[in-house]
């Protein structure tokens, strides 16, 4: 059941910053380092990318950011993989149209666990909340290379669209940076950052600046 009222905007929050982690952006340091940068910066929630690595080895780093993040009080989502978030104890997982359907997920997914659906149709997100997801993601705003199936950048005014379709918080995620975000506030949604913190020389200042703009928002 998709949160509301109080419950909906306390998700929300939680939501206005969720730093998505890759291992190519973030050489040559280990993706450990640079959450644990974000995190110590305010990072209200992190997910966890991985799209090369097989689940076997997937699995300890997870088990690693699932620890990093509940010591710091942020959630922990898993992009893709219900079954790696349930075992890992994740707070929730995050997918898109060639995943597992929302309604599956959330039938084998006991609450409080949290999942995400990635699209850029009003329609398809109001499906999606019906079928249980909490939160949309939506993208790509803007052009990004970090996704190579992202599409065209929808803009400011297709994440409008979707905003007001939902009754459930909206993550904006393609080429968000410090400069972008006010924008995407301004418009009602939460931001997800991929390069802006994860290539940034200085992670934490990046998360400062990024969540300045929510506050300033």
């Amino acid at each position: 059941m998709t949160p509301s009222g109080p419950a909906r905007d306390e998700l929300a929050a939680r939501l206005r910053l969720i730093v998505i982690t890759d291992r190519d952006l973030a050489r040559p340091r280990e993706v450990t380092e640079v959450v644990g940068e974000a995190l110590r910066a305010g990072a209200p929630a992190i997910q966890l990318r991985e799209k090369t690595l097989p689940p076997r080895d997937t699995l300890p780093l997870a088990r690693r950011l699932r620890a990093d993040t509940r010591a710091a009080g942020a959630l922990f989502f898993v992009n893709d993989r219900p079954d790696l978030a349930l075992a890992v104890g994740a707070d929730g997982v995050h997918l898109g149209p060639d995943d597992l359907p929302v309604a599956a997920a959330r039938r084998i997914a006991p609450p409080p666990f949290l999942i995400g659906y990635s699209t850029d149709d009003p329609d398809a997100a109001r499906a999606a909340v019906a079928d249980g997801a909490h939160y949309i993601g939506c993208g790509a705003v803007f052009p990004t290379s970090t996704k190579s199936d992202a599409g065209r950048a929808v803009g400011l005014r297709g994440l409008a669209r979707v905003v007001a379709a939902v009754d459930a918080p909206v993550v904006a995620i393609g080429g968000i940076d410090a400069a972008r975000a006010p924008g995407v506030f301004r418009v009602g949604a939460g931001c997800a950052a991929v390069s802006a913190v994860m290539a940034a020389a200085d992670p934490g200042r990046a998360v400062h600046s990024i969540l300045r703009a929510a506050a300033e928002g």
